[in-house]
């Protein structure tokens, strides 16, 4: 009898900070997951804390409320559906820095916590500076099927995937907080292409959506199978669920359900990111709308069209 899972990526919008938010979301979106028949929600990269969390990850206080939150999440799971979250999670010993994980959630229970080894360090990045890296990745077993996760920054080299690969890994799925810019979804697809080139196995990129402060993450998640083909794509800048059943055949895993959402021009992509991060940073932050200088020329013209699309 052959194997199967059907894993749900979920292209979401958490806030940085806001812990009891961000979890009420993850809720809602495992309900939604659940209820398209997924065995395995997926969130992206520190989705509970939000992400980047910068000088955040350095209060113990919001380790803590990380973590208690994953553990009620985890606690609504049962043995027919789990979820893999991002989190930060505590130091591994006194005087140690926290780690970026993510938590395997199922059967009640955080069954286990994987941790990023190749912390960014350059452009927006700086991990280095508020987290230790893992020691190594880890591979979590759902449904009978054996699941590498490597995150983020982690398949942009071929050393981590390879060593899931040597763990009996038999799918890669990467959650991430991957930010916009014009060629950054070429560069993805590129390099996780690449890694399902080098390891034969299918790959789920999951990518966080929407702004955060100077940021603004445009999703575009997608999953490869194991001849590196497009099986599924979400749309950019927008939250999304993305449902795909994977089936074990005599040549690998084969993939069924996933939408292929279509992609924009040049011009469309930088026009809605400035939309979503104008949208974002207005909202997160709470302010009650927005001033704005007109001079009937071309670009308040445009800022003016900017604004309304984003606030109404």
């Amino acid at each position: 009898m052959s194997r199967s899972i059907v894993i749900a990526a979920v292209q979401a919008n958490p806030t940085v900070g806001a812990i009891e938010a961000n979890e009420a979301l993850a809720r809602k979106r495992v309900a939604a997951a659940r209820a398209a028949g997924a065995d395995l929600a997926v969130f992206p990269e520190l989705f509970i804390n939000g992400y980047p969390p910068e000088d955040l990850a350095l209060k113990p206080a919001f380790w803590r409320a990380g973590q208690a939150a994953v553990e009620r999440l985890a606690a609504e799971t049962d043995a027919d559906f789990a979820a893999l979250v991002g989190v930060i999670w505590p130091p591994e010993a006194p005087g140690r820095r926290p780690r970026n994980g993510l938590a395997f959630l199922a059967g009640g229970v955080v069954q286990g916590v994987a941790f990023k080894t190749d912390l960014p360090n350059y452009g927006v990045f700086d991990e280095k500076r508020v987290f230790d890296p893992g020691q190594g990745p880890a591979v979590f077993t759902w449904k009978g099927v054996r699941l590498g996760v490597p995150i983020c920054e982690d398949i942009w080299s071929p050393s981590v995937c390879a060593a899931l690969v040597d763990q009996g890994a038999e799918i890669l799925v990467v959650p991430n907080g991957s930010p916009y810019r014009r060629t950054a979804e070429r560069e993805r697809a590129e390099v996780a292409r690449a890694r399902v080139a080098e390891s034969g196995l299918p790959l789920v990129y999951v990518n966080e959506v929407g702004g955060q402060d100077e940021l603004v993450f445009d999703g575009a998640s997608f999953a490869l199978d194991g001849q590196g083909r497009t099986v599924m794509r979400l749309p950019l800048f927008e939250e999304a669920l993305g449902v795909v059943r994977w089936t074990e055949g005599p040549d690998g895993w084969r993939a069924e359900g996933g939408s292929i959402a279509p992609g924009m021009d040049a011009s469309g992509e930088i026009y809605h990111a400035m939309v979503t991060a104008l949208r974002d940073y207005v909202n997160k932050s709470g302010f009650p709308g927005v001033l704005l200088g007109l001079s009937g020329g071309v670009d308040s013209a445009l800022t003016a069209v900017v604004a309304a699309d984003a606030l109404g």
